[in-house]
């Protein structure tokens, strides 16, 4: 199985600049790998692949606290 990226780049929704988002510590389990990352314009971006549940749990989440849980 392949290592996810460390570091990925999307286009900022709210100024179109590029914007990394870096792979989050979480759990050994592989269900999700979630990213996140701040653009230069102050916008909080979000990624993440993996099981459904979990990657829209972390997308819609408000706090940078987030943690999966089984």
């Amino acid at each position: 199985m392949n290592k996810p990226a460390r570091i990925l780049t999307f286009k900022c929704k709210k100024c179109a600049k590029p914007v990394q988002v870096f792979l989050q510590k979480v759990s050994a389990c592989s269900h999700i790998q979630p990213y996140q990352g701040i653009c230069k314009c102050g916008e909080l971006h979000r990624h993440a692949t993996g099981q459904a549940d979990a990657v829209t749990s972390f997308i819609n989440s408000a706090d940078s606290d987030w943690s999966h849980h089984h």
